[in-house]
């Protein structure tokens, strides 16, 4: 499967008794594998850093490589699972705007936010609740080991200082353990791709007094790389309960974000690197209840994390090796009402992880062991251990597949062992066929073991996923893709009242029964004509109907988009997205967003973005409001 990169303009705008710390009424990098120098040249190229859009630029066609699909870098044509990759040249462009806001635009993937920027958001994958998809930050899960369903809330995440996301759909625990049920999104941030200094920057402000600031910085000599990036952004929101439903109070969010990148490689050919970030925020929202006016800005989140990653890379003989050491710390705490709940998490993981070919016949074997600790203040802490392989190989000239096989053993309820299996057919250079198949499972988290509402009994969840899929390419910027796909999980952790719905003192998790079924159909192609100009288009249907213990999303979510160029280097851009079939009877809905921008000079632009531009009046979560008609402008610049 070719790489999904969206052109830069791409964005969409974007009750019931819910127990403490869920963010829903119903529950809903770089990745750690080998990286050895001589991969580096490949994910560079990946990753090129540049302060235009892709639309603003000569035609470039980028390597076709996924780093999550096998661990380590592989070409997208020989590898049998469903991946989507956003480059920097598609994500530079929408600094300013939530990041989830370009990712539910790709196939598969549906949002959900409870009000403005830095309001709670997650994000559903095939219909999946957000905690069966992990998020990794340049080889750190920034899962939530405190959140009462672990899971990575990206509603206050822009794009600033991300140069690469990948989705990587499907059971893959098998390859990353426990909670990869959905899939993996791996999100790595600024790496140089040059030698000598680079620097990088971009502004904007608009619509609900809005203000954004990101600056990078790389540098690269010899075997050393490094890197910075800060981003700082303020907003005074809007009312996070629908103001069509008499809420005015606005809800606000500040945030300021630092990464850093640095790795050596030394004369023996070993490679040290650290890497980590650093987060705090602060950002008001609205319960269920909605705003109460005599009290503005009572309810409110803080937020304090960091990340820290230690690595090494080297070879002994013909085996490739990598040994990490990661640390993921938050501290956050929920404000209502003048009282503060503190949750406070921790995740170590320690890693290890090899790689060989198996002589001259293409067969590639990875392997490793890891083991983490997670702990939350209050409730504990679990651990978990395993031990994976992984083999692929060509079986012909046509013909690529991996078989992968996982153990683990948790501290609470024991061992499970997981599998997948992918394949790809080239039936020729440009129409492909693929398959996969694999299980997985979900472990209780610290808080559904041994907070308040939990039970220390519970045991893992588990799933099962197949996909089938097509792709027919047309010279190089063109292609169309088709993907079934089936999931099923059971021994669910349901939120449990009891048969007291007016009652909260019983309530608490339990294993439920039944069992939790998806299965729907991805649609998504390019087609690239002229000079300059470009149809984009993707659609997901989901299928509802079959039973299911979590929440339903959308049967249909249609995303369109054109894009053009002038002569003058002025480029226009339109983008559509329509969802229907929406659950609990909610109103479907459709947006469009314009984009203008212009070159100022080689390595500078300026541009407008106009959002919602015919006021569409929706919600992405029941009672929860969205943006009306916004406009932003901005530049970016990189010298």
């Amino acid at each position: 499967m070719r790489e999904t990169v969206l052109p830069s303009w791409w964005y969409s705008p974007s009750e019931g008794k819910t127990p403490p710390d869920r963010p829903h009424p119903a529950p809903q990098g770089r990745p750690e594998g080998i990286h050895p120098m001589r991969q580096l040249a490949i994910l560079a190229a990946t990753t090129a850093v540049t302060a235009l859009p892709a639309m603003a630029q000569d035609a470039f066609v980028l390597p076709e490589i996924t780093l999550t699909a096998n661990r380590e870098a592989t070409e997208l044509s020989r590898s049998g699972s469903s991946v989507s990759v956003l480059t920097d040249d598609a994500l530079i462009a929408r600094t300013g705007q939530p990041i989830a806001q370009s990712l539910s635009r790709l196939p598969g993937v549906s949002l959900r936010q409870s009000g403005p920027l830095g309001t709670t958001g997650s994000l559903q994958l095939r219909g999946a609740p957000a905690q069966y998809l992990p998020v990794i930050i340049d080889g750190i899960d920034v899962s939530d080991p405190a959140a009462g369903q672990p899971y990575f809330d990206i509603g206050g995440m822009t794009g600033a200082g991300i140069g690469r996301a990948e989705l990587l759909r499907g059971a893959q625990s098998a390859l990353y353990g426990s909670r990869a049920v959905a899939g993996v999104l791996s999100l790595q941030s600024l790496r140089p791709t040059q030698d000598g200094v680079q620097h990088s920057f971009a502004i904007e402000a608009g619509s609900y007094n809005t203000a954004l600031a990101n600056y990078g910085v790389t540098f690269r000599r010899g075997g050393t790389d490094l890197a910075f990036s800060a981003s700082r952004i303020h907003s005074d929101g809007f009312s996070a309960t629908d103001d069509n439903d008499g809420n005015f109070e606005n809800d606000g969010f500040d945030a300021a974000r630092l990464n850093f990148y640095a790795a050596q490689e030394l004369q023996n050919g070993v490679t040290i690197g650290l890497n980590g970030f650093w987060e705090k925020s602060e950002g008001e929202f609205d319960d269920f209840g909605g705003d109460i006016g005599s009290t503005p800005g009572d309810d409110y989140n803080e937020r304090e994390s960091y990340g820290l990653r230690g690595f090494t890379t080297f070879s002994a003989g013909a085996v490739d090796h990598e040994l990490a050491l990661t640390r993921y710390h938050i501290d956050r705490t929920s404000w209502q009402n003048g009282h503060g709940d503190p949750f406070v998490g921790t995740r170590t993981k320690l890693s290890w992880q090899g790689a060989t070919d198996l002589g001259a016949s293409g067969a590639r074997v990875i392997f490793g062991a890891d083991t983490e600790k997670e702990k939350a203040r209050g409730h504990g802490e679990t651990r978990l251990s395993g031990v994976f392989t992984e083999a692929s190989a060509p079986l012909g000239d046509r013909v690529d597949i991996s078989v992968s096989l996982r153990r683990d053993d948790h501290s609470s309820f024991g061992g499970f062992t997981s599998g997948r299996f992918a394949a790809v057919y080239r039936a020729d250079d440009d129409l492909l066929f693929r398959a996969a198949f694999g299980n997985g499972f979900r472990a209780p988290s610290l808080y559904e073991l041994f907070g308040p509402y939990g039970d220390a009994e519970l045991q893992r969840e588990e799933s099962r996923t197949a996909e089938i899929g097509v792709e027919k390419l047309w010279g190089e910027d063109s292609h169309l893709r088709a993907t079934l796909f089936w999931m099923e999980a059971d021994h669910l952790i349901g939120w449990d009242d009891r048969d007291t719905p007016d009652d909260w003192n019983d309530d608490g998790y339990a294993q439920v029964e039944g069992k939790a079924h998806r299965r729907g159909l991805e649609l998504d192609g390019r087609y690239a004509f002229g000079l300059g100009h470009a149809v984009t288009a993707a659609y997901t249907y989901t299928d509802n109907d079959v039973a299911s213990e979590w929440a339903e999303v959308p049967a249909h979510s249609l995303s369109l988009g054109f894009e053009t160029r002038f002569a003058t280097g002025t480029t226009a851009a339109i983008a559509l997205q329509h969802i229907a079939g929406r659950p609990e009877d909610m109103d479907d809905f459709t947006t469009v967003d314009l984009l203008l921008s212009h070159p100022l000079h080689d390595r500078a632009e300026a541009y407008l973005r106009l959002e919602n531009v015919f006021n569409e009046q929706y919600q992405l979560t029941e009672g929860y409001g969205t943006p009306d008609r916004s406009l932003y402008a901005g530049l970016r610049a990189s010298f």
